[in-house]
């Protein structure tokens, strides 16, 4: 099989300016590694502020021309872009699964999920419109949204092609170029999605840059960046925030999350560990709004951890691209030992191990799917971020007492309720602190849905109609005659 047609690039196709692939001016490379057997798929640039000025000067000359484009025809773009990604979403799913390890059926859905938010947007766009006021008789009065310039797209590894989809989607639709750096686990899959993408746009208008977290600093820190647009570690967005206040560009920021999940008296217990399994455990429990704490009423209890050691150990684990898998490895051995050390900390604290719990023998970075019961709020695994196929359980005397655990975190994202009480559910979705809140399913929603993460999970929206409002600024416009 030809180097091409397994997704890894030569050593100097990775900067994508003006429409081209050029080689990096980075010095030193990185290896991605395949999560599942250990095994080199390829090498790529570290990337360097070289690249990065390249890239946005390529965008920089391409905006202007492009926020002339009638909104329609930039929505046709998008519409051509999405086609261009269907008639390669075997590929683009096989990439996913091989450098990032997660079962080929979720890839292939993250992919068809990123066609259809480039739809969506292209829909969208040319609907996004400015308002009239009210002023002086002989006078015109506007508000008119118009693009910020330059967008900087960071995205991570765990949903790449379905994220990038909707960021980059949103910028390109209200007139923005943008420059896209994909995650250094995912750059095979980032690097074709980006070539697919500028395909169908003018030369500049997506550009894309290779690397690691050097690449990023130096292209949130350009100063021909108008607003970053971050998906990632809490950490990584605070960095991003400090080096935009000093730019002035904007950020619209996507963080960490250590979201809850209720459950509470007179469910159906089994119905209930499946939730709790699905919110756990899909895609390793590598997704930002995996359920990482879960409070179970104690009435319920010992039936429900019963019912969700049952729901783990049905799990099969595996490879991504077997067809039989339902749990893939975790996206590397650095992420499995962030696991295994919650874990193994929450268990000689107090928790007890009721399946799963060890690093499995042989290659890759396999971690079963874990169990744990009688967590406390001492425990780092219930206050940090996990990121792993792990339930960590605590028993509640009542729903206002799993209600006010749910509440107590330093990150926003989401929670989960799971009751039959719709005054539970009214209280729940009023007091907990997150952007989305989530009742008797763990994931889902209408299309559209913009919620705004607060505290540590980041700030501004990152999905829906209200994407587009983030993507541009409003300008008054006053119109009066001469006297």
């Amino acid at each position: 099989m030809k180097r091409e047609e397994t997704g890894v690039r030569d050593r100097d196709r990775w900067v994508l300016t003006d429409g081209e692939w050029t080689a990096s001016a980075s010095e030193r490379d990185r290896t991605v590694a395949d999560p599942a057997t250990g095994e080199p798929l390829g090498d790529f640039p570290a990337g360097c502020a070289e690249d990065v000025e390249r890239a946005v000067d390529s965008a920089r000359r391409a905006q202007a021309g492009w926020a002339r484009t009638a909104p329609a025809e930039r929505a046709a773009c998008l519409h051509r872009i999405a086609g261009r990604i269907e008639a390669r979403a075997d590929e683009l799913a096989e990439l996913v699964t091989r450098e990032m390890g997660k079962p080929i059926g979720d890839s292939r859905g993250g992919v068809a999920a990123g066609a259809g938010t480039l739809r969506q947007y292209a829909e969208l766009g040319p609907l996004h419109r400015g308002r009239s006021l009210q002023g002086g008789w002989d006078a015109t009065d506007l508000m008119v949204y118009e693009p910020r310039g330059v967008v900087a797209v960071v995205t991570p590894w765990n949903d790449p092609v379905a994220i990038a989809c909707g960021l980059v989607g949103a910028a390109l639709v209200t007139g923005n170029a943008v420059v896209h750096k994909p995650s250094e686990r995912t750059p095979h899959t980032g690097a074709l999605l980006a070539g697919l993408m500028a395909e169908e746009l003018p030369p500049g208008v997506l550009t894309m840059v290779p690397g690691d977290r050097h690449a990023g600093e130096a292209l949130a820190a350009h100063p021909g960046i108008d607003l970053v647009a971050h998906v990632g570690s809490t950490a990584a967005g605070r960095a991003i925030a400090a080096v935009a206040a000093r730019t002035g560009a904007k950020t619209l920021l996507e963080n960490g999350g250590k979201d809850p999940l209720i459950v509470d008296a007179g469910v159906d217990v089994k119905w209930a560990a499946g939730q709790a399994a699905t919110g756990c455990f899909a895609n390793a429990g590598q997704i930002c709004t995996s359920a990482e704490r879960v409070y179970v009423h104690r009435d319920v209890a010992e039936e429900f951890l019963a019912a969700l050691v049952q729901r783990a150990e049905e799990l099969r684990m595996g490879p991504g691209l077997s067809e039989e898998t339902t749990l893939g490895p975790l996206v590397d051995r650095a992420q499995r030992d962030v696991v295994d050390r919650h874990v193994r900390g929450a268990i000689e604290a107090g928790a007890r191990l009721l399946t799963g719990g060890y690093v499995p023998e042989g290659p890759g970075a396999f971690y079963p799917p874990t169990v744990l019961a009688d967590c406390t709020e001492n425990m780092e695994i219930m206050w940090e971020e996990t990121f792993g196929p792990v339930a960590a359980v605590r028993v509640a005397g009542s729903f206002d007492e799993a209600l006010e655990l749910a509440r107590e975190s330093r990150y926003g994202l989401a929670a989960t309720v799971l009751t039959p009480s719709m005054a539970n559910a009214q209280r729940a979705w009023r007091e907990i602190p997150v952007g989305t809140v989530k009742i008797n399913a763990v994931f889902g929603g209408a299309p559209g849905g913009a919620a705004q993460p607060l505290r540590g999970s980041g700030h501004g929206f990152g999905y829906g109609p209200e994407l587009l409002d983030e993507m541009t600024h409003t300008k008054v416009v006053h119109l009066s005659p001469l006297p």
